[in-house]
């Protein structure tokens, strides 16, 4: 597999590529990788389709693009650290999920980006398609840095500098108060991100909040959830959203710092989901880098 077999085709007129040509279950060169590293910046999802993958190979690909996070379920509720998340309504024996693990995650049906709640959060998810419903569960993704792109200079002006409070908690029970365990409500605080926040090999600046966001340093409540809202639903309005239907043999990777994605609905009694995922810490070694740097 060479560069010169590889193929890149926009998805959305925003945002987003289809790569052909790759065989993510194969080591790949280093001009193959340099060529996806370079297109996940550009374009903030890739999706590659009719791939036979299986995990240690989601994990090597993870590994490429710098140091996978521990999945935050099984971590933050038993201390297990794993680096494969299980998404959708099958468990890791192949039996349904458990009613709390389904109405938890009815939670990433609301717009967010992943692990925006950790001090250092997640810059890329790889998420690998192995089952999925006949109807429903599909993805929908937006592009925060379009949406910037898009705002008046007031606008960005009140929001540059701001500083948001992720809180894992305040979102997953707004779905439910037993969506989250004693555990993680002992050991998952809120963190402090940039509302605003620059890729450092484009230069690019975007948007950085969702559903994890319940608060504005400086700012009262009612205000900074109306705020919130606005540039939300700037986000994530009709035309700019890419909806994707999931085929089994689909991966699909995106940059958590400059796209909002939310899960859609299904008939969870009816139809099989099962899908796996990993995520690429993003670079940082401390609260202070995350918040004043990508």
């Amino acid at each position: 597999m060479t560069d010169a077999t590889v193929a890149i085709a926009p998805l959305h007129a925003e945002f987003g590529a289809r790569v052909v040509g790759v065989d993510l279950s194969k080591s790949l060169d280093d001009g193959v990788f340099e060529m996806i590293d370079t297109a996940i910046n550009r374009y903030s999802i890739l999706l590659f389709e009719d791939q036979s993958m299986n995990d240690d190979a989601h994990l090597d690909f993870t590994r490429r693009f710098g140091e996978p996070e521990e999945e935050h379920v099984s971590y933050y509720s038993s201390g297990k650290i794993t680096y494969i998340g299980l998404v959708g309504n099958v468990d890791a024996d192949g039996n349904q999920a458990t009613s709390r693990r389904v109405k938890s995650a009815r939670g990433n049906e609301m717009w967010h980006s992943d692990s925006s709640f950790r001090e250092i959060p997640a810059m890329f998810s790889i998420l690998a398609a192995y089952e999925v419903p006949d109807e429903g569960g599909e993805t929908e993704f937006a592009s925060a840095r379009s949406a910037w792109a898009r705002l008046d200079d007031a606008t960005r002006r009140l929001v540059d500098g701001r500083i948001g409070i992720h809180d894992y908690i305040y979102s997953r029970t707004q779905v439910g108060a037993d969506a989250v365990n004693e555990s993680q409500r002992s050991y998952m605080h809120p963190v402090r991100q940039r509302l605003v926040r620059q890729n450092p090999l484009t230069g690019e600046k975007n948007l950085f909040v969702g559903s994890h966001v319940r608060a504005i340093e400086g700012m009262a409540d009612d205000e900074a959830r109306a705020l919130l809202r606005r540039l939300i639903d700037e986000i994530t309005r009709a035309e700019s959203v890419y909806r994707h239907r999931w085929r089994a043999g689909d991966v699909m990777i995106w940059d958590n710092r400059c796209v909002l994605h939310r899960g859609c609905g299904y008939d969870e009694a009816k139809f099989r989901r099962r899908m796996h995922q990993t995520r690429v810490r993003c670079r940082g070694t401390s609260l202070a880098e995350t918040v004043s740097s990508d």
